[in-house]
């Protein structure tokens, strides 16, 4: 599926290593996405080298802030990214994967499954899960990719994070805009800005990570419902 030596090399562009058994992983978790993706809608990227660059190197990205042994939460997971790439690169954290579409978790447990790596699945709308007895505040970290503006972003990750865990944002080159005007949404919901990092990848696309310290403890009131977090964004 993947060219895997073409994925090596692209990773050590970036300073990452890549295993010939994280390289066997990736290769079966394309190859199960895009035969996946014939029965429901999982992504518009297939081609292998799309793959390779726009998931899976996107992905490792954000992985190398990931720390051995921290459980994280990956929120809108969609297919999966960044957290199946994460625990593929980071073996030892416990990662758990939340998405409101049940269907999406039935692919991830086979990927799990087929991959050999244990994850956790949970069925929830982000802003339930916010709420939930055992998930909020429960992670040291919580991450997410193109699933929300940043203000908004917070709202969703935020109430799941522990205090003195972080928020790792991963986002397009829209980013830096996205910030200033989420600065009072992200202080009133317990966070600051640790670090901002930007970077192009090999096609020329730009991206940049977001990283949030959670510092207080969000307010009881958030996550708020989905349709006043639409209506009224903080």
């Amino acid at each position: 599926m993947i060219d895997r030596e073409r994925m090596r090399a692209k990773a050590a562009q970036y300073g990452i290593t890549v295993t010939d058994a994280q390289l066997e992983q990736l290769d079966t978790y394309a190859a199960l996405l895009v035969e996946w993706n014939e029965r429901m809608n999982l992504t518009s990227i297939l081609e292998p080298e799309e793959i390779e660059t726009k998931h899976f190197l996107d992905c490792m990205l954000a992985a190398r802030l990931c720390k051995a042994g921290e459980s994280i939460a990956d929120v809108g997971t969609g297919a999966g990214f960044p957290g199946v790439v994460m625990k593929i690169m980071q073996p030892e954290i416990d990662i758990t994967l939340i998405d409101s579409l049940e269907k999406r978790l039935t692919f991830l447990s086979e990927v799990g499954s087929q991959l050999k790596i244990g994850m956790n699945y949970i069925h929830a709308r982000a802003e339930d899960a916010g709420h939930a007895d055992g998930l909020r505040e429960a992670f040291a970290a919580t991450t997410a990719r193109a699933v929300a503006p940043l203000n908004v972003l917070a709202e969703y990750c935020l109430p799941l994070t522990a205090v003195g865990g972080r928020l790792i944002a991963m986002k397009g080159r829209s980013a830096a805009d996205e910030v200033e005007s989420a600065m009072a949404a992200i202080e009133l919901l317990g966070g600051k800005i640790a670090d901002e990092q930007e970077f192009t990848l090999p096609d020329g696309s730009e991206r940049q990570i977001i990283v949030i310290e959670k510092i207080a403890a969000t307010p009881e009131k958030y996550p708020r419902r989905a349709n006043a977090i639409k209506k009224k964004p903080l």
